[in-house]
Parts: structure tokens; sequence; C-alpha cells
């Protein structure tokens, strides 16, 4: 019998095998298997709410006051960087799902709105019968006028938003507990223009444009329903995907970094704060050096240590940051009451960030709620919260992060999170009545809590009754939404805002500020009694509060304030600063008659580093002039975000008073162009420029004071260190002052080594027009060596803009036949796939054995080879290069594991186009030697007096004595035609056979 079994078992299993790869991925990826593999919080379950063929591809979604869930689709995302993907010609849909019969599971699916206008929309905020739908350039207003869920109206709220198609623009609005608006745009949204088609301007008369004047890349805003009196709460973001605030006016919001340099962020949002994604004077990025640099990349990602930027709540490594909510309900367990939730596709988790004080901001710590354990394409974009608290959750679902280069279009799924067993059932609030409108305010459920102010607003004073038993009810978050509509009461604000402002919950005083200044209201006497107060955030928001009042009685609170700073309290250092904003010699001059000679206690010394008085520049020179070489960094760093003209006398005698290192700080940050050249400067500025020439401040000054008779000076740092980053800067300043025939005479001249040397210097700036230029001519030129100009081809990928004048060449058929290879590898690396698609078109690609040209990666990772012929192909023209399993030659990188690092297509691209990507270690170098001859391979040893140099199984010893110079190939030492000694057949084959080595 056991025999038997084992039988049916190894049928079944050969049966098994014989399927299809897409019924095994669509068995793997089933809502079923997806929903198996979710781990939950403990104490709560976690059940499939919705799945495809409902719905696909969730971007954003909301929960109406029935308990509906509202969906955006993204089915058309981006398709024209996914050529591959199908598309709707109807355009994108929002959709309406349901659970009529109360078991949590969606029974009822319904199309709200579809059109190409809202292709891949990122927002959707339920608001009665309006839906706000964000996708730009648009933010739709539709209304359903009749209840029968199809619109009957459509309205732009805001337009001529950038970044169509980007979901680093527009996202999603809330509805807020002082009755406005919430929502941001990423840092491609750029602007905002009304509906009248005028650019907006911000309640402070600043159009609302990411140009640094005075806003830079994504912003936090509010404004009124109607779209009026828009204010920007935050700015200098790079793609803060969605906020959410809390009853108190807090506002949250996480934020993406660029990616790979894990430095994700959640932020708390202090109000009229600048966050950091760029310079803030200059937009200069957060790569560009500067002085007092942060040592670890994630921190220096959002300038941390500039005077002017505000803290991160949270820095959460890499990731992909999406959807926020702010959780109000009791279903889930105590410690995500009153906290927020997060949707991290990035890591396939939703989490909780559970915050606590810390002194006048905040810290908080993550608890995940909902993980992936193994299936990758779990990735959460948005957490919502339904009207009985249960926590929902949309998945995009795809093997990548959704993004650029979405893989799967037709799945999504959305997920509900509740105690065992919860049903569905919900039951609309009746809010005809002030009591029930009350209970539908308190709702954990945004869309619910809007029905409900909308209610207790139109009932007026009839509603101060049930929300004065709100006000003085034990829950503290309900309190604070009660106050809101409490001071909006014919005469009543000031009764509730004295009563609130002397609280004995911070937050609740904090709250009263924040109504005192959206009521416009003289903050003064509130500012007054709140100063001196015990809570360090509450002294933050009096500072914030201050900000504009150019009075005497202003000044004096602001040193108040400023004389309660601890020294180690950076949330509120910059609170004073931003408070101090537009007043800051009248608040400076203040706090410094104040302190007398006390003004350089370490404390102080801070509140000179942040102020942008120019009364604060003269005592940051004596911070200098007594401060370690470490030290003084950060003051000089300081004098970069001030625009007074006493800056440049300051530096100056700096320049005069000062010894070493100081003195040439002093020059690197003089404002060259306003600089008035006196004798001692140009003594000082030429003997730190003896002091280092050859080295990076060199280039700095000579770039910096644009010293053109050290051009030549600079070609040379340029063609003897392009990998260093002062070799790529002497040629930048080079390009700066169209020195092109500098640069031009080095690629003439019959040097290789220095022809080389100069194209990878020129490298980073292939964005450029200028540059672009150069490497097409040497591209062409067919008088210049076939490595160099193979080199120049190189060169064209990354930049969008270099990529698209190469595509423009293959198109004009330009690019000669010797170098279409090279391009072809260029784009075979485009990170876009319609680039690649299109170039193929035009490019003739590597040829076979057969004479007869390969087609494109894409149609080869398709087709299916032997791989028992692939090892033979192996054996025979791989391995005298490649080791296999300690077999071979280890010339090449060894491939034992190949398939573990590399997918399919990317070891077609290794084979077909290997200068493209040369691993670390495998470089090629050309060493010349002093009887004329030359050392040509890999370096695979380096001693004191010597180097061991291999070319496939030949070596040789080159002694350090005899060498002249040595450089670094741009090129593979793996053959480029190595298919042309293979069939089409032969090359799949071998492929088939690479991606089965795995560990």
């Amino acid at each position: 019998m056991q025999v038997a079994t084992r039988i049916i078992v190894a049928v079944a299993l050969i049966m098994f095998t014989a399927c299809s790869k897409k019924q095994s991925q669509s068995e793997e990826h089933s809502p079923e298997a997806s929903l198996a593999d979710l781990k939950v919080y403990d104490g709560l379950e976690v059940t499939l709410f919705a799945s495809e063929p409902m719905f696909s591809n969730p971007t954003n979604m909301d929960i109406d006051a029935r308990g509906r869930v509202w969906v955006c689709e993204a089915y058309n995302y981006r398709n024209q960087y996914n050529p591959k993907n199908p598309v709707k010609k109807e355009g994108d849909r929002i959709m309406i799902l349901e659970d009529t019969d109360g078991d949590g599971k969606a029974d009822n699916s319904k199309v709200f709105y579809q059109g190409t206008d809202i292709n891949a929309a990122l927002g959707i905020c339920v608001l009665g019968n309006k839906v706000i739908v964000s996708c730009s350039p648009n933010v739709f207003v539709f209304t359903d006028e009749n209840g029968d869920d199809v619109p009957d109206k459509k309205e732009i709220l805001f337009q001529g938003i950038k970044g169509v198609q980007h979901d680093h623009a527009i996202h999603a609005f809330l509805f807020g507990p002082d009755g406005r608006l919430y929502f941001n745009m990423g840092n491609e949204g750029v602007l905002l223009v009304n509906a009248k088609g005028d650019t907006v301007r911000d309640v402070h008369g600043n159009k609302v444009v990411s140009n640094g004047k005075p806003y830079r890349d994504g912003m936090a805003l509010r404004c009124n329903l109607d779209g009026s009196d828009v204010e920007v709460i935050g700015n200098n973001f790079r793609n803060n995907y969605e906020l959410t605030v809390d009853p108190f006016g807090t506002v949250w919001q996480s934020d993406n970094d660029d990616d790979g340099n894990k430095a994700t962020r959640i932020n708390y949002v202090m109000e009229a704060g600048n966050f950091g994604y760029k310079d803030e004077m200059t937009g200069a990025s957060w790569y560009k050096r500067r002085t007092n640099v942060e040592k670890e990349i994630p921190f220096r990602h959002w300038h941390l240590n500039d005077p002017g930027v505000v803290p991160n709540l949270l820095q959460t490594g890499a990731g992909s940051p999406t959807g926020i909510t702010m959780y109000e309900g009791t279903m889930l367990p105590q410690i995500f009451q009153g906290q927020l939730i997060h949707a991290e596709p990035g890591h396939n988790v939703v989490r909780s960030y559970t915050i606590t004080n810390d002194g006048a901001g905040y810290k908080a710590e993550i608890v995940n709620i909902l993980e992936g354990q193994n299936d990758q394409w779990f990735r959460p974009a948005d957490v919502t919260i339904a009207p009985d608290g249960s926590l929902f959750v949309a998945d995009w679902y795809d093997p990548g992060v959704g993004g650029h280069q979405v893989a799967d279009v037709d799945r999504g799924r959305i997920y509900r999170i509740a105690k065992p067993k919860a049903g569905y059932t919900i039951s609309p609030s009746d809010v005809s009545t002030p009591e029930g409108a009350v209970q539908a305010l308190i709702s954990p459920n945004a869309a619910t809590r809007y029905t409900g102010w909308n209610a207790l607003a139109s009932f007026g004073e009839q509603a101060e009754q049930s929300l004065a038993k709100l006000w003085t009810s034990e829950n503290l978050r309900h309190r604070a939404q009660a106050l809101w509509l409490l001071t909006r009461l014919p005469n009543k604000a000031d009764i509730y805002l004295a009563q609130a402002s002397a609280d004995k919950e911070s937050d609740i005083r904090i709250a009263a500020i924040r109504i005192a200044k959206l009521l416009k209201r003289d903050i003064l006497p509130v500012a007054a009694k709140l100063a001196n107060d015990s809570s360090a955030q509450v002294r933050r928001e009096v500072a914030l509060a201050l900000c504009g009042n150019a009075t005497p009685e202003a000044a004096a609170l602001w040193t108040q304030l400023a004389l309660q700073y601890n020294g180690n309290d950076r949330w509120y250092l910059e609170a004073l600063g931003i408070g101090a904003a537009q007043t800051e010699d009248l608040y400076f001059n203040s706090w410094k008659q104040k302190v007398g000679k006390d003004w350089s206690t370490v404390p102080n010394r801070d509140i000179v580093w942040r102020s942008r008085s120019k009364n604060a520049m003269p005592l940051l020179a004596e911070l200098i002039k007594s401060s370690d070489e470490r030290e003084m960094l950060r003051y000089y760093r300081a004098f970069d975000f001030h625009k007074d003209p006493l800056k440049q006398t300051v530096l100056t005698q700096l320049v005069q008073q000062t010894q070493g290192d100081k003195v040439l700080y002093a020059l690197k940050h003089m404002d060259a162009s306003k600089l008035k050249m006196t004798p001692p400067v140009m003594t000082a500025l030429n003997k730190v420029l003896e002091q280092y020439k050859g080295e990076l401040q060199y280039v700095e000054l000579v770039s910096l004071f644009k010293l053109q008779r050290h051009a030549d000076d600079l070609l040379q740092i340029g063609i003897h260190y392009p990998d260093s980053v002062k070799g790529k800067e002497a040629i930048k300043a080079l390009l700066d002052w169209d020195r092109t025939d500098l640069i031009d005479k080095i690629l003439s001249s019959p040097n290789r080594d220095e022809g080389q040397a100069m194209i990878k210097a020129l490298w980073p700036y292939m964005y450029d027009k200028k540059t672009i230029a150069i490497m097409e001519d040497v591209m062409m030129d067919t008088s210049k060596e076939m490595e160099l100009r193979k080199l120049a081809v190189k060169t064209f990928g990354g930049p969008w803009e270099s990529e698209d004048r190469l595509l423009l060449l293959a198109k004009e058929k330009k690019i000669p036949i010797t170098l279409q290879a090279a391009a072809a590898g260029v784009f075979q690396t485009a990170w876009r796939a319609t680039l690649r698609e299109e170039a193929a078109k035009y490019l003739r690609l590597p040829g076979s054995k057969e004479g007869t040209s390969l087609p494109t990666v894409s149609i080869l990772v398709d087709k299916t080879g032997d791989a028992a012929k692939g090892k033979a192909v192996f054996k025979t023209i791989c391995s005298s290069c490649h080791r296999l399993n300690n077999e071979g030659v280890e010339f090449g990188p060894d491939l034992s594991e190949i398939s573990d690092k590399l997918p399919k297509e990317a070891i077609y691209t290794a084979i077909l186009y290997p200068d493209q990507g040369i691993s670390f270690g495998y470089e090629g170098w050309r060493i010349k030697l002093a009887d004329g001859s030359s050392a040509f391979g890999r370096i695979i040893s380096e001693t004191e007096d010597k180097i061991d140099v291999q070319y496939m199984n030949n070596s040789q010893t080159v002694l350090k004595e005899n060498i002249l110079s040595r450089t670094k190939l741009e090129s593979s030492l793996m053959p480029s035609n190595l298919q042309a000694i293979m069939t089409e057949q032969e090359l799949v084959d071998l492929v088939e056979y690479l991606s089965t080595l795995k560990k």
C-alpha cells in the first residue's frame, strides 16, 4: 500500500512539474496564497476583503461613512515606461467596493468614474456627496447630487501640477479637525494653479511654486474646502507621499529619499518648517560638497547639520513609504490607539509608529502590524480606518515596489485587520441631531468625522450643549475635536480659548494656540500667558505663533522663550528660528541685549548659529576664533545662510585675523561675485592657493574666484586625477568657463591615456548640452582610436538628456555601424524600458555565428534553451576565463552562483554588452614600461615592489621600478563579440544553463 502511495505521489509530482509556468505563478500569487503568507499582530485577524477581478493595482483608497471602500486604480500607470503591459483605452477607474451582508468580504463592486483624465490617480477623499481625486496635473471634485453613485458634476479644484503620471506629484486630500483640507505634493509637483488658471498665492502672498522663492521641492499644504486660503505648512521634501492630521492639529507624513540611500523618514511637520531635501539657499542636492557635512549619507541626505532644517521624527532606512493615517479607534490594541499607521511596500509591511514626547518635539518606535513573510509581492500602498475601527490595507501586489517598472497590472488586494471573527456591519451615523453628530465627530473613520463636523457647524449655537459635554469628557482627543467647533460659535471663542490655554493637558494648550492663529486673534495675550509654560512643546508652539509679529512686545516674548533653550533640543531651536524668520534683527537684538556678556554660553552659541540676523555674524566670527578645527566648520557653514553684505566684511576680517584652515574656510564662504578684492584678501588667497596647489581646496578656490589664469593647472589636475572629485571638479570649472579649447586639445592629442582620462572626467556632466556635444564629436571622429570612441558612446548612458540625444542619433541613422553594438549596450542598461524597445528598431544589434543580428534581449529572455547543451557551450567557450565549481580559469568572475546575482536579462546583457558592467576587481589595466613595452590585463596582486598581471591563463610579474604609468581601462577584458562565435540557439542554451547556477 505504501509503495502504491509513493507511485501516485511521484506521478502527481511529474504532472505538477509539467504544468505551465503561468499556472504555477497564478497559484503562487493567488489571493488565498498571499493571504496565508501574511503575519498579523498578536490578537488581531487579517482577512481578504476584496481582490481581482473586482479591481486591480490600487494606489489609494478611502472608506465612506457607510463602510464602503473607494479605490483608485492604476492599470494604466506609466505605460510609457512599461510597453509590455496592457492598457485600458477607456482610462482608469474609481471603484466602490461594498460588503452588503456584513461578513467582512466585498460582494458588490461598481465603477464610480472611469476616464483617461484619472489615469493612475494617487489620492481619493470622500466627503459626503463630494469626492476629491488627486491626479496630476489636476485635482478634481466629483459631486454625486442624487446619491446614485454616479457623479453629476466634475470640477477642478487645482490644476497645473507638474509630474503627470509621476508618484512624486499631487497626493491625497484629508479633512482636518479645524475644518480645512490637508494635502501634499512631492518634488515633481512644482506648482499649484487654481481653477481660473492663476498660479496660487498662499496666505502670505507667496506663489506656491517650488523654485526656492521661498518654497523648495515637496510641500505640505492646507486650504479651505473651496480651495481658498492655501497655506504651505512645510516644504523641501522629496516624495512626501501622504499626510495625516491628529485631533490637536499636528501634521505627520512620510517622505522618500533618493533611492538607495537608506534615508526614508517620518516627519512631524513643524509649521513653516524647511525639511532639508535641498540646500535651502542654493537648491543644491544633498550630495554636493558643503562645510560641516554629516558623516553618514542617511543624515547628509536631509542636510541635518544645517541651521534652519527641522529634524526628522524617525529615519527608517531603505524603503518606499506610501499611505499613512492616524488611528482614532479602539478596536485595535492599546499600543496602536492614537498612533500613526503607515504602509511601507519596500519592506512588505504595515507599521505603527508609537510616538512619545521628546523635548519640544517627538520620538517614535516601530511596531509592525502586518508583514509579508515570504511573498515579496505584498506591496501595501495605503491604509484607511473603517467606521467600526477596523484597519483596511490596499495591496498594490507586484513583484516590484509598484512605481515606474510595474510588472503586474491585473492583481490587487484589500485586506481588513480587526478583532478575530469580527463582522463588518456598519450603521451610518444619524447626524440630524447634535448628539448624533457628536458621535459621528468622534468616529475613527475620517468620512464619518466629516459628516459630524459639518452637521455640528451647521447647527451653530444649538450644538454647544452637546459639544460642551464632549469638551469636559475624559478622552483627550475627543476634547480637542470639540474645541475646534466650540471656538467657532458666535461670541464663544474667547471663553473656550481661555479655558483651553489654561488646561492641564499640554496638547490642549497647543490646540488653543493654533485655534487663536486660525481665528486671527491677537496672539500676544495667549503667548504671554504660555511663554513660560512647563511644556517645551507648548513653548515651541508659542514661538511659531510669533512669526511675522514685528512688535517690541513680540520680541520680548521671543527673548523670553530663547532664554529657556537648554542647548540640547533641536526641535526647540528650529521653532525659535522659524518664529524669528521675518523679524530676525528685532528679535536677535532683543535677546542679545538681555543676555549681554553671556551670549557665548553653550546654549546661546546655538542661538547665534541658528539666527539669520546680520548682527549674529560678528558673533559667529568670535566663535570661530575660539573654536577648534572641527567646531569651526559648524559656524562657517552658518555664514552660507546670511545674505546681508556685512557677511563679506566679517569674513574678510577673519582672513586677516586667523591662521591655517580658518583662513581657507573664510575664503571658501565668501561670495566672490560680491567681494571687493582688497590687497589683504588677495595676499591671503594667493598664499592658500600655493599651500593647496593640486588639491581639491585649490580647485574649489580657483573655481569660486573664477581665476581663469589657473586654467592650465585645472586641466592637468583633470587628466591626472579623472576618477577623483578634484579631477572632475577641475574639468567642470573649465566647462563653466567655456574653455572647451583646452578640452578639445587633450581629446585631439595622440596620447590615448589622457584622452580616456578627459572623457572620464567629463562623464558626470552628460546632462549638459555642452558635454553631450563634446562626446558626440569624439564618437563621430573616425581619426580617433576605436577604444576612445566606444568610451564616448558609453558616457551617454544615465542622464535622460544624453540618452535621448543618443536615441535621436540612432533614429537619424548617424551612429556608425562599428559603434552600434556599444550604443545598443547603453540602451540595454537604460532605466526606461521604452528606450530599450525604441532603440532596438534603429540599431544593428550584435550578430551571431550565423551572421545575422540577434533579436533584442527582451525577446531572447522569453526563449527557452537546453541547459545540458548550454553546459557544453560553457566548457567550450567560457571555461578559459571563468571558474565554475572549482574548474576553469580564474580570469573573470566565478560563475558558480551567477543566477543568485543576476536574472536572465542581466546575464544576456553581460554577454552581449560586457563594457556596460565591469565587475569590481576584474578591471583591465594598461601598464607602460620603461623599455617601451606594455603589460595588459587584470592586476591579481600588488606589493611594494611589484605587480602581477594576468590575461586569460597567462600572467607576468612587473617590477614597479620599471613602470612609467598605468591606466585603468573603461572597456571590459571580456571579448565584446563573444556571441559571434555562437549560434543564436547556443547563446540561448548557454544562458539557460547559467540561469540554473545557484547556491
